[in-house]
């Protein structure tokens, strides 16, 4: 089962989102996408299964964010999670 997450980062610079997000390539990840609402950055990413996306918010996320932003970021993303119930692809016309 493919899951969904939808987090905000505890950071308002792209250069700073740009150096957690290049920093490592997470296991399970298929794609992610970053959009900004609200002011605030929003970072979306589709996961082969729930506990890929929860092992990298648990185990990998955490010390990242300490080296990006220091030992004391404003905070932990705060993070939506969801089943992928159909995925639809565009068919390949030629």
């Amino acid at each position: 089962m493919m899951w969904l997450t939808i987090a905000t980062p505890p950071t308002q610079s792209l250069d700073q989102l740009d150096k957690i997000m290049g920093s490592v390539a997470p296991d399970g990840l298929r794609a992610r996408y970053v959009c900004q609402a609200d002011g605030k950055f929003q970072v979306i990413a589709v996961w082969d299964s729930k506990e890929h996306a929860d092992r990298f918010f648990r185990e990998v996320l955490g010390p990242i964010l300490a080296r990006v932003l220091g030992p004391e970021p404003s905070g932990a993303p705060a993070v939506t999670g969801m089943e992928v119930l159909r995925e639809f692809t565009p068919a390949v016309t030629g």
